[in-house]
């Protein structure tokens, strides 16, 4: 039993990593100084891994496709999504959105996608960048 997991760890020690390397080959000693460098086209960054098929980044929403059925409020765990009255359409807040794709699943005109960003970290969870409307 106590080796159980040895045939595992083997096998994983000779397979390529999933993650994204390093935007650059070694590490700079500042990161300011090789993002303007990168920016005036002496040094380059390592280009990322694409998300792979069924990803759920960032929500994507089709304001004109929107009927404002609230399908989407109703079913939404974590209540980031918003109903606007005076537009009839609605407003999510990415940074108490989960991901769960439900919102996605329910809507009945298809107009909420799930999106390829997943960047989205900030330090204002109400900040532009991370509201959809």
């Amino acid at each position: 039993m106590g080796f159980s997991m040895l045939p595992k760890v083997l096998s994983q020690m000779f397979k390529k990593p999933w993650t994204n390397k390093f935007p650059a080959k070694y590490q700079p000693s500042n990161t300011t100084k090789y993002l303007k460098a990168v920016g005036a086209g002496e040094a380059k960054i390592n280009p990322p891994i694409p998300t792979p098929p069924g990803f759920r980044g960032k929500i994507i929403y089709d304001k004109e496709k929107c009927t404002g059925c609230r399908l989407c409020i109703k079913v939404c765990p974590c209540e980031a999504i918003e109903y606007k009255e005076e537009d009839k359409k609605i407003k999510i807040y990415i940074g108490r959105c989960c991901f769960c794709s439900q919102c996605n699943d329910v809507c009945p005109t298809n107009c909420l996608s799930m999106g390829d960003e997943f960047l989205l970290a900030d330090s204002d969870p109400y900040a532009k960048a991370l509201i959809v409307e």
